[in-house]
């Protein structure tokens, strides 16, 4: 089978006209992709209408949900925060971890205050703050939630 000639769909002539200008917009889409803004974290967005004490607790549980990720990446460092990233993952982790617990100051309801601290406590124990989670962990009120906390953590019991 004989192959037929490439079909051009632009002439070498224009080709050339293009080509800075058609690398000045492909650089430009790749700054516009590569570009290091952040999204506002979960943690950030501020309500303006006041939130019950169940709203108050799924914010916590997706709170930690969210930074689940730069805990995780905290237990690895023991206090060595040499790279930039590592230092974005600290501050990400104690800015999620602090807004949790202003939240949970403010749940009037002591059984869903102790299911949401519990949720806090995860939070520090996977990043390796025992200090925070064991001040925690005295919070909780509730026999059964410290109970179970020590069944699954017993490095709580310290």
């Amino acid at each position: 089978m004989a192959r037929s000639p490439e079909k051009k769909l632009i002439p070498d002539e224009a080709a050339e006209e293009l080509r800075p200008s058609l690398l000045s917009e492909i650089q430009g889409m790749a700054m516009r992709w590569f570009r290091r803004e952040n999204p506002p974290e979960i943690w950030d967005e501020r309500n303006e209408r006041p939130t019950g004490d169940i709203e108050a607790a799924h914010r916590i549980r997706d709170i930690c949900r969210s930074a689940a990720g730069s805990a995780e990446k905290m237990s690895g460092v023991s206090g060595n925060l040499d790279t930039k990233k590592q230092k974005y993952e600290a501050e990400r982790y104690e800015a999620a971890a602090r807004a949790a617990m202003e939240i949970a100051m403010k749940i009037s309801d002591d059984l869903l205050r102790d299911s949401s601290v519990r949720q806090i406590v995860g939070l520090c124990l996977k990043a390796n703050d025992l200090r925070t989670a064991r001040i925690l962990f005295r919070a909780i009120q509730a026999a059964s939630i410290r109970e179970e906390m020590l069944r699954e953590h017993p490095i709580l019991r310290q």
